[in-house]
């Protein structure tokens, strides 16, 4: 079955030679070439993929990021011409899954978007069951979490990191397993980037942070 691909993205030759090699490689392509009609189609549209430039007319990349979060946690992939590494790490806070820099192979951004669409699909097909953990419920099938029945407002990122250290309970897991389990082994970012989406997760937590641990010039773990 075809994924279908939004490509948001303002240089119109860029965008063409990029929807050609998804169409090559059996995909649905739906164009948008500024941030405010990416928006628009992403309302209009079911897409299993958004593939995202950064700097563009209208609304930018980082404003379409945040608002397609606050709806939905379909994969995206932030592009941009800039690899300064704190732009990486505000696009993982939004939610971003992956990050590519121009100038870019449109071979390997397919190749990306495969992985990141079967990761995603594997954790669909496996995860069918909640489990309740000091009052943390999580869904694997919805991807969603709650607090003692209130739902929490997790991005993709996120939800993962709760699942893979609730999965891994009592483990000392350090900063590069969750960042290979996390955001894969193909992913050059360091350990700043877990801190970061551990404080975010901790504050949407509240009282239960507690059960997330630091383990000092290590990791993180959780406890019961």
């Amino acid at each position: 079955m075809s994924s279908t691909v939004l490509l948001i993205e303002d240089e119109t030759r860029l965008r063409e030679i990029v929807k050609e090699y998804f169409e090559n490689d059996d995909f649905t392509v739906i164009e948008a070439a500024d941030g405010v009609e990416g928006f628009k189609k992403f309302n209009e549209n079911v897409v299993d993929l958004i593939i995202l430039d950064l700097m563009l007319p209208k609304m930018d990349g980082w404003e379409v990021c945040k608002l397609i979060r606050e709806k939905s946690d379909v994969p995206i992939i932030m592009i941009t011409a800039r690899s300064e590494e704190e732009d990486q790490l505000l696009g993982f806070e939004l939610g971003t899954d992956e990050y590519v820099t121009k100038p870019f192979s449109p071979k390997i951004l397919v190749a990306k978007a495969k992985s990141v669409l079967r990761r995603t699909l594997d954790n669909k097909e496996d995860e069918t069951d909640s489990k309740t953990i000091c009052g943390i419920t999580i869904n694997f099938s919805s991807r969603t979490a709650d607090v003692n029945g209130e739902e929490l407002q997790l991005t993709h990122k996120e939800f993962e990191l709760l699942q893979y250290l609730i999965e891994n309970k009592g483990i000392v897991l350090t900063r590069d397993q969750l960042l290979n389990n996390i955001w894969g082994y193909d992913y050059f970012g360091d350990g700043r980037t877990v801190d970061t989406h551990i404080k975010k997760l901790r504050h949407k937590l509240g009282e239960k942070s507690k059960h997330i641990t630091t383990v000092i010039r290590v990791g993180y773990k959780f406890e019961e």
